[in-house]
């Protein structure tokens, strides 16, 4: 979606060694866009909990990225390493929208009480559907067929919120 839209992605790792790379199936092209993302230098292992790390704050300070005041963001462990880069992210003055279809954590209490706090600080809850229809605005913006092609497969997909 991020690709149709035009939207730049940074992508933080946790400790890769012990917990893995960020999963493919988050991307449209699986490898190969995660492989690009690579290329670009978007890839940042980190063992802080927040994304904000000096080298995740550098990029956001380049050119493309700093005019940009809204941040979509997403991940796992919300009551973790998301509502820390979420906290962060506010105190930056940045508006962050929260995907809560793409955010997990081990125990949903965690979860739950997690996407509470970060409402309670500032940020917008949202749908991963919500928020690709809020970025088109549109039914004529150029890319809508594709998004809209990308958000019915993603509504087929097995998960906790559609309970297939």
């Amino acid at each position: 979606m991020a690709n149709e839209l035009s939207v730049p992605i940074i992508a933080t790792q946790q400790y890769t060694k012990v917990f893995g790379p960020t999963v493919t199936d988050c991307f449209a092209n699986g490898q190969e866009d995660l492989d690009r993302l690579v290329g670009m230098g978007r890839v940042f292992e980190k063992k802080k909990f927040s994304m904000m790390t000096d080298q995740v704050q550098e990029l956001m300070g380049s050119e493309e990225f700093r005019d940009r005041h809204s941040i979509v963001l997403f991940g796992i462990e919300a009551h973790v390493c998301v509502q820390q880069t979420c906290l962060d992210l506010l105190e930056m003055g940045k508006e962050v929208h929260v995907v809560c279809d793409g955010v997990s954590s081990q125990q949903s209490f965690d979860r739950e009480i997690a996407l509470g706090r970060m409402a309670h600080a500032g940020a917008f809850l949202t749908t991963a559907q919500s928020i690709a229809f809020m970025l088109m605005q549109t039914a004529d913006h150029p890319n809508f067929k594709a998004v809209s092609k990308l958000t019915v497969n993603h509504m087929k997909l097995p998960n906790e919120f559609n309970n297939k």
